[in-house]
């Protein structure tokens, strides 16, 4: 399952009924695992705490069956120049996702804050209570952005242009938006080419030996689509976009709602 939008909301609060329903299934045998655009790091106590049988990581770079990494592709240390001086010269603010933390441009905090309350505003959140520092607690300021161990990075949109033109000047990677629908996106992001949460979905199953039959999905954005085509059923939160709803086999209640908890209901899971 995704975390962000599905586990837990935009404010980054999990509801109790989630925590339940996960941990209730893995009693009753089945494997929960988190796929998720967060990092290594980006894990906090509060999700960790609720037990989970492995992850995947940085939208599919990086697999772990519990304690075990299987998988983990990161950008080439020229690669991750290249995007941070592309950046810089066009004043796009920018954070650096890696599993040993997350490290923000100079100026982020002040051009992010914007971005995330807007999209706090577009998922029906209390945007006044979302700041930088709540949604990203252990973020790094005046770190080293020249490194060898990034999984992607996000930056703050000026305009859709930026993500055109970032996929005219990185077309050996894999340039996106997140933070709403096509041109109205407030984030893009780099990472590495010919992954997704759906290939890595694949290589976790085929490393546990389990068959693709017996899996669920849950997310509810784009990046999640991979992942729900991939697996026999596809469970969309209804607080998720459009696009997510419109290929799910099954459409749950939203976050808030203990959409979660329902959905493994509906499904015998618990």
């Amino acid at each position: 399952m995704d975390v962000d939008g599905t586990l837990v909301n935009y404010e980054t609060v999990l509801p109790e009924s989630a925590v339940v329903a996960v941990r209730k299934a893995r009693e009753n045998g089945h494997k929960v695992y988190i796929c998720t655009g967060r990092s290594e790091s980006e894990v906090y106590d509060d999700v960790r705490s609720i037990g989970f049988d492995g992850m995947i990581g940085g939208n599919g770079t990086y697999v772990k069956d519990n304690d075990e990494v299987i998988f983990h592709k990161v950008l080439s240390k020229e690669d991750t120049r290249h995007i941070v001086d592309w950046l810089g010269e066009r004043k796009l603010e920018f954070y650096l996702e890696c599993n040993s933390g997350l490290f923000a441009s100079e100026k982020f905090e002040d051009a992010g804050t914007k971005a995330i309350k807007e999209y706090s505003k577009i998922l029906g959140q209390d945007s006044d209570k979302t700041t930088i520092r709540s949604v990203f607690p252990n973020m790094v300021f005046g770190g080293n952005l020249y490194r060898d161990d990034v999984n992607k990075i996000s930056f703050v949109l000026n305009s859709y242009q930026d993500y055109l033109d970032s996929v005219k000047e990185f077309p050996n990677l894999n340039p996106g938006t997140w933070g709403g629908e096509g041109d109205k996106a407030l984030f893009g992001d780099i990472g590495v080419n010919d992954i997704d949460k759906g290939k890595s979905v694949e290589l976790l199953l085929n490393h546990i030996g389990a068959d693709i039959a017996d899996t669920f999905a849950f997310g509810d954005a784009k990046v999640d689509i991979p992942m729900l085509k991939k697996c026999a059923v596809g469970v969309a939160v209804a607080s998720g976009c459009d696009e997510i709803k419109a290929v799910a086999d099954y459409v749950t209640d939203a976050v808030d709602e203990d959409g979660i908890y329902n959905a493994f209901k509906h499904f015998g899971l618990i």
